[in-house]
């Protein structure tokens, strides 16, 4: 729920003052371009990410989850 707040005030609520999307690809193309930057260049200060992106926690957390994968078919 926390995700969707923030999309909808920091994307579309601001979209949708500064452009009048004539189709629903375009709208879909910002919206991939403002996910990207979330994701990828925008640091987050949650408990886990810590001042890192979600990318850069995700992938620094890759490890764990392929070690409870051999762990989970080696039982």
């Amino acid at each position: 729920e926390r995700f969707h707040q923030t999309v909808l005030n920091e994307f579309y609520r601001i979209a949708f003052r500064k452009t009048m999307y004539k189709s629903v690809e375009q709208l879909q193309e910002d919206l991939d371009f403002y996910m990207l930057q979330y994701n990828e260049e925008r640091t987050h200060q949650g408990k886990r990410c810590k001042g890192r992106t979600p990318m850069q926690t995700f992938l620094d957390s890759l490890h764990l989850a392929k070690e409870k994968l051999v762990d989970c078919t080696a039982s």
